[in-house]
C-alpha cells in the first residue's frame, strides 16, 4: 500500500532547540503548537512536523504529549499531516527513539539515520525499519551529509530498510559555519541522490537567513519545502518574520 505523499510544504515551527527568548511567537505548548498548525495550514502548508517541549520548554520524546498533540491536531486541524520526531539532541539513545514511536504509533516519522545507527546498525535497527513499514508508518529519513545518502541505499539494498515509499529529507547548512546554508549545499545531496539508485519523495530544510533561496533550488529541481521556526526565523530580505505562517506564505508565493 502506498503511504501518503509528502504535503509541498510542510512547516516545523519550533524544533528542538530554540524558546520564546528567540521569538516570542514560537509555539511550546500543544496549544501554542495546534494554533500555529492552523494559521500555517491557511497559509498554504500541508504538514507539520511537529516536536513536544515539557514544562521549561525543553525537548522531550513524551508519548504522552504527542498522543495528546495527535488528537488536538485531529479534532482541530484534520486536513494536515501531522509527523512526529524522534531527534535525540544528545539525550535520547536509538531504544528510546524507537520506543517512542511504538509507543505513539504515528503515521508519519522523521528519523535521524545517523542518529538511528549511532551505535552501529544491527538487528533491532533493522527489525524496527521494517516494522514501521508493515505498520503503514512513513518515516522521512534525515540526512544531513551527502554520504548518508550513500548509507541508506546500502542499507535499501541489504534489505536492511525497505525500498519502496521512501521519504527523505536532506538538511542544508547544518554544519556550516554559523549554521549558514546556501543553495549550492543542494547539489551534493542531488549528486548523491542521483547515482544511488533509490526512488524516494524527497524535501529539504535548510539553516539560517537563505533558507527562502535554499527551498526556491529545491522546488525548482522537483523537491518539496521544509519551512519554520526550528531552521530560520528570517525572510529572503533578511528581515524578522513575524511568525510561521508569514515563513510558509513566502514559501507558498514560490509555489
Amino acid at each position: 500500500m502506498s503511504l501518503k505523499p509528502l504535503p509541498k510544504i510542510m512547516v516545523a515551527p519550533n524544533g528542538a532547540r530554540r524558546t520564546k527568548t528567540d521569538h516570542p511567537a514560537l509555539p511550546v505548548t500543544i496549544e501554542e503548537t495546534v494554533e500555529t498548525a492552523l494559521a500555517c495550514f491557511n497559509a498554504g502548508a500541508g504538514g507539520l512536523h511537529a516536536h513536544v517541549r515539557g514544562s521549561n520548554q525543553e525537548h522531550v520524546l513524551d508519548a504522552g504529549l504527542y498522543t495528546e498533540l495527535l488528537a488536538e491536531m485531529s479534532a482541530k486541524v484534520p486536513q494536515m499531516q501531522v509527523q512526529i520526531t524522534t531527534e535525540a539532541v544528545g539525550i535520547y539513545s536509538p531504544e528510546q527513539q524507537r520506543a517512542l514511536v511504538r509507543d505513539v504509533m504515528p503515521t508519519s516519522v522523521s528519523i535521524s539515520l545517523k542518529e538511528m545507527l549511532s551505535e552501529g546498525e544491527d538487528a533491532e535497527c533493522s527489525s524496527f525499519y521494517l516494522w514501521a513499514a508493515d505498520n503503514q508508518i512513513a518515516v522521512q529519513h534525515i540526512l544531513y551529509e551527502p554520504a548518508e545518502v550513500s548509507l541508506l541505499s546500502g542499507l535499501v539494498k541489504d534489505g536492511s530498510i525497505g525500498g519502496n515509499n521512501l521519504q527523505l529529507l536532506f538538511v542544508l547548512g547544518r554544519y556550516s559555519v554559523g549554521q549558514q546554508s546556501n543553495p549550492e549545499d543542494l547539489l551534493p545531496f542531488l549528486e548523491g541522490f542521483g547515482t544511488s539508485g533509490l526512488t524516494a519523495d524527497w524535501a529539504i530544510c535548510a539553516f539560517g537567513k537563505d533558507e527562502t533561496a535554499c527551498l526556491a533550488a529545491a522546488i525548482k529541481a522537483g523537491g518539496k519545502a521544509r519551512v519554520g521556526f526550528e531552521n530560520s526565523l528570517w525572510h529572503e530580505d533578511g528581515t524578522l518574520a513575524k511568525d510561521n505562517a508569514e515563513r510558509v506564505s513566502a514559501i507558498a508565493e514560490l509555489i
